[in-house]
């Protein structure tokens, strides 16, 4: 591993890496939470007429079970917190 490739990892990790793992964050979230307005049927959580969602069914057939997982798993209350260890 050269030096211009540390050095471009590490600058990395000092300007983008927080950047892109939020960026990652949010969509994950705003990806579940399509999912339940789309299938929350499947949950009990009727939202959307099931029409719409089974025109969008085939698109999603494999995010279904994972989606399903994350969304009914036990969670901690503090679990979307994020704790800085800089206090401005």
């Amino acid at each position: 591993m050269g030096l211009r490739t540390a050095l471009g990892e590490f600058l990395y990790g000092m300007t983008g890496y927080e950047f892109a793992r939020q960026a990652s964050h949010m969509r994950h979230e705003l990806g579940m939470a399509m999912m339940l307005l789309s299938f929350g049927d499947m949950v009990g959580l009727p939202i959307l007429p099931p029409m719409y969602a089974l025109r969008l069914l085939p698109h999603v057939m494999l995010d279904i079970e994972p989606w399903k997982r994350q969304l009914l798993r036990e969670r901690f209350a503090l679990d979307n917190e994020e704790f800085d260890l800089i206090e401005m």
